[in-house]
């Protein structure tokens, strides 16, 4: 690693987790980004840093460089969770509902902690380094990436390289986690309505019951996974939700099924749909009723780093001091950077934030999720490394 960003890491450290507790306190849903949108331009425009706004929704572009040679690309996430938080911290969340249970706070402040080192240092990049603040990550479907992508965010100048960096609660403080090739899985949500009759619960012979239908459905799908599908494969199919009903006494007309099929191959996603369609439309049918299945259009991609680059992202990062580099297992869950490692090669990383001295058990998507503040000076100088290395090296 270079000596260029070590002593100013220092001096900004407790500006980057100051920025991390005003985004934690302030969360905003998918879409809705305007203040956490508002306030990241407002940081990049004290720092010099020309941004453009809107892009793709509440998404932000801004550029640091020379603009001459290569341009790197440095994604963060803004978006929040819709959980209630259960924490202590003195900066809570003060939206009702709302969080920053999945770390994307401090997303924000790593990549403007990294914008901060790496405009210091603006005149001695040969090339630009591309800022971008991504929205609506957690939806599961079209997401943020996709329109800020429609919207020229990888181009103008083109992006050769692009890299995102993820908090994570499986990995102790200040442990990189990243692997090459395929590492987060393709999330395909879906949705089942089951249309039945309804009628008194007393006599069941005169309806088509929908709950009791509901029941045979999830055992039968749950054979994709142990009887159709190569056991050598990553795959998982899980049933989150069922919702049908009113009162004890009375069958329901309708039940709804939701779910998720996680897939690292595209044989194996179309399979599991199909599957999974069939057997719901035949289940259905066999006791008399309607059947609709539906999946979330424009699911995510699997999440795949280049290999080349993720050779270099570890050399990087081992260079870290007080930091620690293992490869990741792969990952069921899905990614909208996904969106971005189609447009340019790349890598999607880990920085671990597990510490129990500390409270910072619980995993991301809890609404006692916390993350250790100490581990926030590795994610900047990481991203900032990363990019200096690619336009530099």
């Amino acid at each position: 690693m270079s000596d260029i960003f070590s002593s100013d890491m220092s001096g900004i450290e407790n500006e980057v987790i100051s920025i991390r507790r005003h985004v934690h306190q302030h969360p905003e849903l998918s879409y809705g980004e305007v203040e956490t949108s508002a306030f990241v331009s407002k940081k990049l425009k004290a720092l010099g840093i020309k941004a453009k706004t809107g892009v793709g929704g509440h998404g932000i572009i801004a550029l640091i460089g020379t603009g001459k040679g290569s341009c790197v690309g440095l994604r963060a996430d803004m978006d929040a969770l819709p959980v209630a938080e259960t924490t202590d911290l003195p900066f809570k969340s003060v939206s009702d509902g709302v969080m920053h249970a999945c770390g994307h706070d401090t997303h924000v402040a790593m990549l403007l902690g990294a914008a901060m080192l790496l405009k210091k240092h603006e005149r001695e990049l040969n090339g630009t380094v591309k800022l971008i603040f991504q929205p609506a990550e957690e939806d599961g479907g079209r997401g943020g990436a996709l329109p800020m992508i429609e919207a020229g965010a990888m181009e103008a100048p083109h992006v050769d390289y692009v890299f995102g960096l993820h908090i994570s609660s499986d990995y102790p403080s200040g442990t990189f986690a990243l692997r090459p090739g395929p590492t987060m899985a393709a999330p395909d949500g879906f949705r089942i309505t089951i249309r039945g009759k309804g009628g008194h619960g007393s006599q069941p012979q005169n309806t088509i019951d929908p709950v009791f239908i509901a029941a045979q459905l999830i055992t039968a799908l749950q054979g994709i996974r142990s009887r159709m599908m190569d056991p050598t494969e990553p795959f998982v199919l899980s049933v989150c939700s069922v919702n049908s009903g009113t009162k004890d006494n009375i069958i329901p007309d309708e039940a709804v099924i939701l779910g998720t099929i996680r897939t690292f191959s595209s044989g194996v996603r179309e399979k599991a749909k199909k599957l999974a369609r069939d057997i719901s439309r035949k289940t259905c049918s066999v006791f008399g009723a309607g059947c609709e299945v539906e999946f979330v259009e424009n699911a995510y991609p699997v999440t795949v780093n280049d290999p080349d680059c993720t050779e270099k992202v570890v050399t990087v990062l081992k260079g870290i001091k007080g930091t620690k580099t293992v490869e990741s297992p792969l990952i069921m869950g899905g990614e909208d950077f996904s969106r971005f490692l189609e447009k340019a090669p790349g890598v999607f990383y880990f920085l671990g934030t597990k510490n129990g001295k500390k409270g910072c058990i619980y995993p991301n998507h809890s609404s006692k999720f916390q993350v250790d503040e100490d581990v926030l000076k590795f994610g900047s100088l990481s991203l900032a490394e990363i990019a200096l290395a690619y336009l530099n090296g």
